[in-house]
Order: structure tokens, then sequence, then C-alpha cells
């Protein structure tokens, strides 16, 4: 028995160390390489080539709208696409935008959000809970008809299931307790915040995915000690840990994918 649970805890390891993060690492490490080495043969002026730092922002915008399934995290990564534009355009002279520029663009942004969860009674990132019969993009792997025989009381249950869910923390702090017995998966987003989870006291059917994006945050999600962990996630000068223990089987999974850039993710029972 000791020797099975060591044998499922290297399997999970090798595959937290996949190819994905090893590439995207290893080709910045490259880039930056290159723009050094033509600097020194006199070819690129590299403090001229440093005004196009902010697309760092723009493919992180393209990798959470590549990622997403809601409709909270394109808002982010349109942000963040928007926000790199500008500097950039900034930095080459193109433009002129300063802060005294920006923030009355903010206090309209935060009026528009306040006038809009009056008018419908929800946030502006969806936070919480997203319908089941609209949540077709996460698979139901344990039940087969699962969100199709919920169809008929969706709307009933919109406001109490938790099977699906959907977090965005911009700037501030987001802490919930799942209690569903059929969790189904969702999406988490820290952006210079932080989330905490608690899914200690939900079950799944057979395997749940669950996708993650940090950036200059941190999210901690605390799960069952009967789920077996498996970390898919991509790191760029962030980290992802694992501290749960090792279950006697295997039957229910939780997939966790995604990025932590400068950030952090932690999984613990």
């Amino acid at each position: 028995m000791r020797i099975d649970r060591q044998e499922a805890r290297q399997q999970r390891r090798q595959r937290q160390r996949g190819p994905n993060g090893q590439v995207v690492v290893g080709l910045m490490v490259i880039a930056l390489g290159v723009l050094f080495l033509l600097d020194n043969l006199g070819l690129l002026d590299f403090r001229y080539s440093m005004h196009f730092w902010p697309l760092v922002l723009v493919v992180i915008g393209v990798l959470k709208i590549l990622q997403t399934r809601t409709a909270g995290g394109a808002m982010v990564g349109g942000a963040l696409i928007l926000l790199g534009g500008l500097m950039t355009l900034k930095g080459l002279g193109l433009v002129y935008v300063t802060w005294r520029t920006l923030w009355p663009i903010l206090l309209i942004g935060a009026g528009v959000a306040v006038v809009y969860r009056s008018i419908t009674g929800r946030r502006v990132f969806e936070v919480g809970v997203v319908r089941l019969d609209k949540a077709d993009n996460w698979q139901d792997k344990g039940g087969g008809s699962g969100a199709q025989e919920n169809a008929g009381t969706a709307d009933k249950a919109d406001k109490a299931d938790d099977s699906v869910i959907n977090v965005t923390a911009v700037m501030g702090s987001y802490a919930s307790r799942v209690t569903s017995q059929h969790f189904r998966g969702g999406e988490v987003t820290a952006v210079m915040g932080g989330c905490e989870i608690d899914l200690r006291q939900s079950s799944l059917d057979g395997e749940a995915v669950l996708d993650v994006f940090a950036l200059f945050g941190g999210i901690q999600i605390k799960v069952p000690p009967d789920w077996t962990v498996v970390l898919m996630g991509t790191p760029v000068m962030g980290g992802f840990e694992e501290k749960t223990i090792v279950p006697k089987d295997a039957s229910k999974r939780l997939l966790i994918k995604g990025y932590a850039i400068m950030g952090g993710l932690e999984v613990r029972n």
C-alpha cells in the first residue's frame, strides 16, 4: 500500500512538470538572450527595445482570453491587452496617456459597474454561480446526462447550486465555501488579488476540471482528502504547490489547469 502511494505521488509530480511550462519559460529566456546578443553586436538598441515591454501584458491578455470560458475572464484579458497596447504606444511616442487622463475613465467604469449591478442584480464579472444549463464547456464526466437532466430546474437552482463556479477577483479578495455534491469544475481568476475556495464539504462524480489564472495574486484551494489532485498548470515566475495527501483510490480526480504569472496557487486539504 505504501509503495502504491509513492508511485501515485511520483506520477502526479511528473504530470505537474509537463512540457508547457518549460516551453514558455524557455522561449522567454531565448527571447531575452537574443535581445542582449543583438545589442552587443550593435544591431539593436536594447534601451529602445525596452519601450516594447508592455507587450508582455498583451501576451498575458491573449493567454487569458484563450483560456477563459466566461465573460468575466474575457473582460480581464481584454483589459490587459488594452493596457499593454496603450503603454506600448505611449512608449513609442504615438499617444500621450497619463494618470490624469486615466483616473476619470476608471471612475466612469466604476460608476457603470454600480449601475449595472443595481439594475441586473449581478456583478459585472458574474462572480459566483454559473447556470448549469449554460455550462456545457465543463464536461459532465460522471453522470453522462448531468446538464440535460438539470435543464428543466436550472432557473430554480441558479442561486443555490454551486456545481460550477466562476470567480474573478481584481484588486480585491474573494472567499467562498462550496458544498455541492456534484462539483463539475469552473474558473478562478485573481489579478492583484486573492481567492480562497473551500471544497472540503463537496464531492464530485469521477473527474472535474478547474481553470485558474493568477496574475500578481494568489489562489488557495482546499479539497477533501479523498480527492486526487492533478496539477497541469504553467507557472511563469510564480508557483504551483500541491500539499494534499494521496487518497487510497483515484476515483475522484480534480484537474487544475491554467497559469500563475508572478503569482501562486496552493492546493491543500
